[in-house]
């Protein structure tokens, strides 16, 4: 296995095209086509103790979920833990690959993955089941490609096969694995002709009555210098009418940022954070309710650090979020705006996946083999 079959995976898993645009997602250190020449360590944090245990195992590479380079270096010693990281795994010949965000949105990813024992009672959760309706928070936008634009034109009816395939040989038409995908609306048009004109119907001078058929087809924004020129070039009339619509980037409901899970049966806050206990394998949660300790039916989940999506989950109609960490002034502004708020630990809300990564490698790579760092731990240490 070389590095491309490694990006080529994570990418099937946790689609970079879903990241946070300010992320830093992707291959980090390495090289496509270089061989990996040992085993794939999965960490949440690439520190100096990881990668020391990296090199003691002879790792190839490593899927660091926190890119362990966020900063751009301007130079490359041992001054800094960063450049002593990057330094060594280049020296090791360690490929380092971070999912991070594209990771949290993607289907069955980490985000889901908490909403599992969010959603189940204690000690019940099940591998990609998710009990209520769980949905984006923010919406990914994806969809057929093709569908970026729609190009409307007027033809006449005895003309329209000819239009069409000439326009789907540009480029339009094209829906998923269909081609010459159309819609047509018969209907008159009319157009007076000026004096220097030569039109293929009627006389200058005379208002024409046209039978004629409206022909739309959608197309990529690529594609459509093309598809204009074809149809200017190839339609009878001398001006052809035509009109270019924008079309909206589909939104993709159950991908995107955070979670808004609607639980099938209302719960105490004492009762969700028994199930991330069990879920999470921790002993101590924080929370801060917004009045009193009511059951929670509509829930934001948001791993890590959720501050930013505060208001858009109590937009969204969530009486709780949960998250990772918030700091003391934003929690205090949240149960002011009226939400309540659940704290699991940053990490906590996403080592806990690491294992559901390390099976999708095997399903999706048989025979490569991973393992999960023993040095990657939480840095706060609660007494």
């Amino acid at each position: 296995m070389n590095v491309q079959d490694l990006i080529d995976v994570m990418e099937r898993i946790a689609p970079l095209k879903f990241a946070e645009s300010w992320d830093k997602v992707g291959l980090q250190l390495g090289v496509a086509d270089r061989a990996i020449g040992g085993a794939v360590m999965l960490t949440i944090d690439l520190t100096e103790e990881v990668l020391a245990e990296a090199m003691k195992k002879q790792v190839g590479a490593i899927i660091a979920y926190h890119p362990p380079l966020w900063n751009p270096l301007v130079r490359l010693t041992d001054a800094t833990h960063t450049e002593r990281i990057i330094r060594g795994a280049a020296e090791s010949g360690i490929a380092i690959y971070s999912p991070h965000t594209a990771l949290d949105a993607a289907p069955g990813g980490m985000t889901d993955w908490l909403c599992e024992g969010i959603g189940s009672p204690r000690g019940e959760a099940k591998v990609g089941v998710i009990d209520g309706d769980c949905r984006a928070l923010s919406p990914a936008v994806g969809g057929d490609p093709s569908r970026e634009v729609k190009v409307i034109t007027f033809v006449p009816k005895d003309q329209i096969d000819h239009v069409r395939s000439a326009l789907g040989t540009a480029g339009a038409g094209g829906v998923g694995n269909y081609k010459l995908c159309s819609f047509s609306t018969p209907g008159q048009g009319t157009f007076l002709p000026g004096s220097d004109t030569n039109p293929t119907i009627g006389t200058p001078g005379t208002l024409e009555r046209v039978d004629e058929v409206r022909l739309e087809m959608v197309c990529e924004k690529r594609a459509l210098p093309l598809v204009i020129e074809t149809l200017k070039q190839l339609h009878p009339y001398e001006e052809p009418a035509y009109d270019i619509v924008e079309l909206v980037p589909e939104p993709l409901r159950r991908v995107g940022s955070g979670r808004r899970l609607t639980l099938d049966q209302p719960v105490l806050m004492g009762d969700l954070i028994d199930r991330l206990k069990v879920h999470l394998g921790r002993s101590r949660m924080r929370y801060a309710l917004s009045g009193d300790d009511r059951p929670f039916r509509t829930i934001g989940v948001v791993p890590g650090s959720g501050a930013s999506f505060v208001d858009l989950a109590r937009n969204e109609g969530c009486d709780v979020l949960i998250t990772g960490e918030m700091t003391h002034h934003e929690i205090v502004a949240a149960r002011q705006s009226g939400i309540s708020i659940l704290l699991a630990g940053h990490t906590n809300t996403e080592r806990g996946y690491l294992p559901r990564l390390q099976d999708r490698l095997h399903e999706l790579m048989p025979g490569v083999e991973t393992i999960i760092s023993e040095m990657d731990r939480d840095c706060i240490v609660v007494g």
